[in-house]
């Protein structure tokens, strides 16, 4: 069985999301999610999600793609959990290309750095409503 694992927020979840998902489980058999917990959202990125870690997980679970989610608590548990799940492959989006490629070097998984969905984000999503917000209350 050839094992996959990819790591993010999925906060609002949206189709980007699922597209990057099924592009992740295509890789393989068996897909684990690192979901960034509530606490490495903050204190790490100084991002704060609208929903909660378990709210969000339950999400994830739900995707047909999805077969384990575990927490992202740490940057520093990527070779832990590359490791410990036994993952031939790890999945990234292009935005972060580069910036994983040590694994490679310090496991036997191979790194792959998919495209995004061009059209949609997260943070478009909220800067879309921040800004109908404020044109409501003109």
């Amino acid at each position: 069985m050839k094992r996959v694992i990819t790591y993010g927020t999925f906060d609002l979840l949206h189709y980007g999301h699922i597209n990057l998902l099924r592009r992740a489980k295509e890789q393989g058999d068996y897909l684990v999610v690192a979901l960034s917990t509530d606490e490495f959202n903050w204190d790490e990125k100084q991002k704060k999600c609208y929903f909660s870690y378990e709210k969000r997980k339950q999400l994830l679970e739900a995707v047909r793609y999805v077969d384990l989610v575990i927490p992202e608590k740490s940057w520093d548990q990527k070779v832990s959990d590359v490791k410990e799940y036994h993952i031939d492959t790890f999945v990234m989006g292009d935005d972060w290309a580069g910036k994983f490629d040590f694994i490679e070097d310090e496991t036997d998984a191979e790194v792959i750095y998919l495209p995004r969905t061009p059209e949609i984000s997260t943070t478009q999503i909220k800067k879309d409503l921040n800004m109908k917000e404020k044109e409501e209350k003109q």
